[in-house]
């Protein structure tokens, strides 16, 4: 068994920027573009403990930010074990990571974020 533990160097950029869009949409109040970010994010390091967590973190202060007690009650159990499921390489590869979605459930991942893992060097299967 293959244990993760942080993002590689090759990824670490993209998930950033889809950090930093996030963060100036947010700051704009385009709340859709933002979370659509997030998303996108949580797909590029779901692999990884610490940054899944963080964006499951993340995930859950927009829940508040939004007052969707759907979206806080959905994050705190992905919060608690989306890092845990990451480092054991069990998680549902392509999964938005948003309490709209089965938490446990596979994703096809978008041809744009595929083609940001294949640039990484990173298999998604």
């Amino acid at each position: 068994m293959k244990l993760y533990t942080s993002l590689p160097n090759s990824l670490k950029p993209f998930y950033e920027i889809e950090l930093e869009k996030y963060r100036r949409e947010y700051a704009c109040g385009n709340l859709s573009a933002a979370w659509s970010h997030l998303e996108r994010a949580h797909i590029l390091g779901q692999r990884y403990p610490f940054t899944h967590s963080f964006v499951h973190w993340k995930m859950l202060q927009f829940g508040f930010k939004i007052k969707s007690p759907k979206e806080i009650l959905g994050q705190i159990p992905r919060l608690l074990f989306g890092g845990v499921k990451s480092f054991v390489g069990k998680i549902p590869v392509g999964n938005p990571g948003g309490a709209n979605v089965p938490p446990l459930k596979p994703f096809p991942i978008e041809k744009e974020l595929q083609d940001i893992f294949i640039r990484a060097d990173i298999k998604t299967n």
